[in-house]
């Protein structure tokens, strides 16, 4: 079984080489030593949510501080593309669970959508409150997914505002994918995927936006709107899936598309 992941969000674990000792306090400190009850000679990674890994040997722990020492240091490579998940905010918690399984399978980086027929609206101190438990959302599916970058979550967008990121994307080389029922080129057909993977590394990542609408679907009028500005709807199979459902299955396809799996 894989070592389980902590945090330690620093620019300090850059500088760390093999056989340093450290310690892990703070909430994860108490993560590890209280609540999971991590005792001396198990090995745990500590992550910094930018692909720097190491992987540790608990030397001694007392209460929620723990001696670590570094047994291997591993710099996980920026994805050639960034996997961008544009979720339509949805009831009963069908966008968090989105994006919870969109973070396991390898997204990264995660867009709240106000969609024109997204019933549940973000506005005033909601709209903190439920950025914050997206937040929370993301960076617990990361853990359990053993990973060492933190897929960021960006603020949320009206539909005019995206319109606005997929001009910017596809003008800089990105992709942007509409998952709509009445298009007729399916996901494993776009072919600039296959494009993406062989990027200038002098130039800036590209990003594939996955446009997922939510449970009434995407408005003819955000769909036009997302066409012209440069969208590309696309199919991702023969049936139609839950919103808390779409976004996740595209990643999987996509991830196997782009060799990442």
């Amino acid at each position: 079984m894989s070592a389980p992941v902590f945090f330690l969000e620093s620019s300090r674990l850059i500088e760390f080489t093999v056989g340093d000792v450290f310690t892990l306090d703070g909430a994860e400190g108490r993560h590890a030593g209280v609540v999971q009850r991590r005792g001396a000679g198990e090995i745990i990674d500590i992550v910094d949510g930018h692909g720097v890994r190491l992987t540790c040997v608990i030397e001694a722990v007392s209460g929620e501080n723990l001696s670590l020492q570094v047994t291997q240091i591993n710099h996980e490579p920026e994805p050639a593309f960034s996997l961008v998940l544009v979720q339509a905010l949805a009831k009963g918690d069908r966008d968090e669970l989105a994006i919870e399984a969109a973070t396991e399978l390898g997204v990264d980086a995660v867009i709240p959508w106000q969609a024109d027929r997204s019933i549940v609206v973000w506005r005033g101190p909601r709209a903190a409150k439920s950025h914050a438990r997206w937040q929370t959302t993301v960076r617990a599916a990361t853990k359990q997914a053993r990973r060492a970058r933190l897929p960021q979550v960006e603020q949320p967008v009206s539909s005019s505002a995206l319109v606005s990121r997929i001009a910017a994307t596809t003008a800089a080389g990105g992709v942007a994918l509409i998952l709509h029922e009445q298009a007729t080129q399916g996901l494993v057909d776009i072919d600039a995927i296959a494009g993406l993977q062989h990027r200038d590394e002098s130039v800036a990542q590209p990003e594939v936006l996955v446009i997922v609408g939510p449970e009434g679907g995407i408005s003819d009028a955000e769909r036009d709107a997302f066409v012209q500005a440069g969208g590309t709807l696309t199919l991702l199979g023969p049936h139609v899936l839950r919103t808390s459902t779409a976004g996740p299955a595209a990643i999987a396809v996509l991830s196997a598309m782009a060799r990442r799996w």
